[in-house]
């Protein structure tokens, strides 16, 4: 489906991107990872999607909080692999605290992270877009870039932003061949969050799926996670051609959170 093209997906060695890197390979990409962990972990990874999907994958190790690591992750990118045709910006930390009690170097890393990374990025990856005539950019954001949470002012700040980000390239790029979206998921089945069930669970003295149920209905609906796996397809579908007309949206992927 999308043999031939290059993807980079930054923050892609857990959690969502980890699915998306994966989805984007099972598609025909080669990809590029980026991210922070155990070295060995990363690199078992690595090695994995490539045997099993027979695709080059790569590993950029840059830090996205700082914009020069953003910048030099473009160019050895396109250096190394010829081109950017997808560019998923992932990466994204997290921090809750009251805004009176909000550490300013915590507001300071999640802009950083969340928002301004992306904006390095997408500055150096569009002209190899535009001088190709075809690209992809993929921000995931979160619900809370259509709706805030209390105790979450930076993150809430950071991911409207970057859905306004969106909407601003999309209409800068609009006749060039690039389409740019925001995907907005809400709760996601990932490690970190199974582990918050877990010790909600212990508090409460309840089973987990008990305490999976309370935690998604206080904001969602639908009492089901999403997956990385359904982030990572629908990011495939959104760099697919059915999608070429599909620019400057955020599509929800939220339990319907946002429809309350």
């Amino acid at each position: 489906m999308l043999a031939g093209k290059v993807a980079l997906v930054t923050g892609s060695t857990s959690g969502i991107g980890k699915g998306i890197a994966e989805a984007l390979a099972r598609a025909g990409c080669s990809v590029i990872l980026n991210g922070f962990g155990d070295a060995d972990e990363i690199e078992r990874f690595r090695a994995e999607l490539s045997e099993k999907y027979g695709e080059t994958v790569g590993y950029i190790g840059a830090d996205v909080a700082i914009p020069e690591e953003v910048r030099a992750m473009i160019s050895d990118a396109v250096q190394d692999y010829g081109s950017i045709d997808i560019l998923v910006n992932n990466a994204g930390i997290q921090f809750t605290a009251p805004i009176e009690q909000f550490p300013e170097e915590q507001w300071d890393k999640i802009l950083a992270i969340n928002l301004t990374a992306a904006f390095h990025s997408i500055k150096a990856a569009l002209p190899g877009m535009r001088a190709k005539r075809w690209g992809r950019i993929i921000n995931i954001a979160s619900v809370h870039g259509l709706v805030a949470s209390t105790d979450k002012s930076a993150y809430v700040a950071a991911k409207h932003g970057l859905v306004g980000l969106t909407k601003a390239v999309a209409l800068e790029t609009a006749n060039d061949g690039i389409t740019i979206n925001a995907i907005c998921p809400g709760w996601v089945s990932t490690p970190l969050v199974e582990k918050q069930v877990v010790a909600r669970a212990e508090v409460a003295g309840m089973s987990f799926e008990e305490a999976q149920n309370r935690l998604l209905a206080e904001k969602q609906p639908m009492l089901q996670f999403s997956t990385p796996e359904h982030i990572g397809e629908l990011a495939v579908f959104l760099s697919g051609d059915a999608a070429s007309t599909i620019t400057g949206t955020t599509i929800s992927m939220d339990g319907g959170w946002s429809a309350r």
